[in-house]
């Protein structure tokens, strides 16, 4: 019989590290004369990599097009499927269903579940809900060693966020609603329809989340709402009391936004203290480049207040954990009171104690602001209190909007 077993982190372990000593034996000895692959974001971004340098690509997804073309459940299982070709006798699996929707969660869990019948299985997971079914053993890591769990054990959450959310440096006038206003809207590339007569409003200081699985317009739907996506000419399309096409600046419309992605700190290198980070939202630049008003600083320091993070304001901001990061991310955007809060795949890569601080703070901006929040996620949060959900569900003809 073969074992598998899991590692269960958080985001203050050093998961580079810990997949350096699995891979070297330097943890299981056992595995020492064993070939192992890693499958993993790593692996993942080593291929797309290799893809670009090289201009061709190894690995080819099912409909035979390039990783960089596929989405992210295509991507994740042609890549799988390439190592698994490679017959090795273990494979670590790292945080595997980041950004996937449940059937690409479900297909890649089958992949799995039958090489487990011949081949070890390692799950390094950072989310007590991604452990892999047909594992039997979990384990975490204390003082560098593996230490055998109750795969029972959970983390204990303690209320974080007592304090008020800090007020608008100023009385904001903004009336017009609704906010954004799609009517009848259809998006096609070439000869696909993506969208298909999308009709959808949102108004001030409503909370809702986006879902739908991989590829059925979501981004598309950011894209269009951001003013970013030259489709949304010739459409009947209102974003913030302005019709569409009728001489709006794509900056006006930004800069009623707020607006968080994890690709936003993708290559970011900045030496900025936590403080700059928050009062650079009132100048809507991800790090501090103009000196700020008093009134600022003492807005930036109510919302280092109520993060807790006062007393560290002036270390860096790179020194944080991922999920504390987002939390400062999250204050620089709503420094300003926007009237729509944008938040795409928020808790992607967090593990089960920062996500559950997010989920606080965002029900928390919801219940006591008039910012409307449109949260685009495929994972159902715990605890996560959405007035409406808005999914996009693919036809042969386009995705289509339905309304819960």
């Amino acid at each position: 019989m073969i074992n598998h077993f899991a590692i269960y982190i958080s985001n203050t372990d050093d998961k580079r590290q810990l997949i350096e000593r699995l891979i070297s034996g330097d943890i299981m000895h056992e595995f020492t004369k064993l070939k192992g692959s890693l499958f993993s974001e790593i692996t993942v971004n080593k291929f797309i990599e290799e893809e670009r340098r090289h201009g061709h690509f190894d690995v080819k997804t099912k409909t035979k097009n390039s990783l960089q073309q596929s989405s992210e459940g295509e991507c994740k299982k042609a890549v799988l499927v390439h190592i698994i070709s490679k017959k090795p006798d273990y494979i670590i699996v790292d945080n595997i269903f980041d950004n996937l929707d449940i059937n690409a969660q479900k297909n890649i869990i089958e992949i799995l579940k039958g090489l487990s019948l011949k081949t070890i299985i390692i799950q390094i997971a950072n989310r007590s809900q991604d452990i892999l079914p047909f594992i039997e053993y979990l384990y975490k890591i204390r003082y560098k060693s593996l230490v055998l769990i109750d795969k029972t054990e959970t983390i204990k959450y303690n209320e974080t966020f007592l304090k008020a959310i800090p007020k608008s440096k100023k009385e904001h006038t903004f009336e017009i609603n609704p906010l954004v206003k799609l009517n009848k809207v259809s998006v096609s590339y070439g000869d696909r329809l993506i969208l298909r007569d999308i009709t959808w409003e949102i108004k001030k200081g409503e909370f809702w989340q986006l879902t739908g699985p991989n590829g059925s317009g979501k981004s598309t739907i950011l894209s269009l709402i951001t003013g970013d996506n030259v489709k949304g000419y010739n459409q009947d399309i209102t974003l913030f009391g302005l019709k569409k096409g009728s001489g709006e600046s794509v900056w006006d419309i930004k800069n009623k936004i707020g607006y968080f992605s994890t690709e936003m700190l993708r290559g970011f290198s900045r030496s900025d203290s936590i403080g700059n980070m928050i009062v650079s939202g009132f100048h809507d630049s991800v790090g501090l480049y103009k000196m700020p008003s008093d009134s600022e600083i003492n807005l930036t320091h109510q919302w280092l207040e109520l993060l807790g993070l006062f007393e560290l304001r002036k270390k860096s901001f790179l020194s944080l954990s991922l999920g504390h990061q987002r939390l400062v991310l999250i204050a620089r955007a709503m420094v300003k009171h926007p009237p729509l809060l944008i938040l795409d795949e928020p808790t992607a890569g967090l593990d089960d104690q920062d996500a559950h601080l997010f989920i606080q703070l965002i029900n928390k901006i919801s219940k006591e602001s008039d910012t409307a929040i449109l949260y685009v996620s495929h994972r159902n949060e715990e605890g996560l209190n959405p007035s409406y959900i808005f999914e996009l569900i693919p036809s042969e003809f386009g995705s289509f909007g339905k309304r819960h």
